[in-house]
């Protein structure tokens, strides 16, 4: 059983628990490593090509800017192809509800057919958003397992139970 983690994570200044933080490595990405290592797998980071603004407030307008006008940011770099993948797990950021608008930019180009997708969400107090609702329009054909919300500022503790529910749905245990 062949696993993809599609992830996109912000690392530099993040907020968490109700401040302004500099972060090294960004949560999203800390929770994509757990998965891998629970159930093996790619990792994919979605990145944009033209990065956010490193400060955090800015970064905050841009992504809102993006989000209102259903903005599908250029990337870096493309997957361009899923066909040998059973399970993608789409991990992201809570941006204004759902996922950051660069990880639609990567998710509408996939053929989705087969496939058993997660949703995987890194917030500060916004669980799930409505990402699994904008996973189900875009990812037409697939099947869907439980998504997880992961609390961003409780990362480091998380990894036991992001394990335990990634075992779960790839049905690995």
């Amino acid at each position: 059983m062949r696993n993809l983690i599609l992830y996109f994570s912000r690392k530099g200044e993040n907020f968490c628990s109700g401040e302004v933080r500099q972060l090294e490595k960004g949560n999203t990405q800390i929770v994509a490593e757990y998965i891998q290592k629970a159930v093996g797998g790619d990792l994919f980071e979605i990145e944009r090509a033209e990065e956010y603004p490193a400060d955090y407030h800015q970064c905050v307008e841009e992504a809102v800017k993006e989000w209102k006008s259903n903005a599908r940011p250029e990337l870096k770099r493309y997957l361009e192809d899923i066909g040998e993948y059973e399970n993608v797990f789409v991990c992201g950021p809570c941006w204004c509800g759902t996922f950051p608008m660069a990880v639609f930019s990567q998710l509408e180009r996939l053929t989705w057919n087969g496939k058993k997708v997660m949703a995987v969400m890194t917030h500060e107090g916004s669980g799930l958003g409505v990402c699994e609702q904008a996973l189900k329009e875009i990812c037409i054909g697939a099947s869907f397992g439980e998504g997880l919300a992961v609390h961003g500022s409780e990362v480091a503790d998380a990894e036991e139970r992001v394990a335990s529910w990634a075992k779960e749905m790839t049905e690995l245990r």
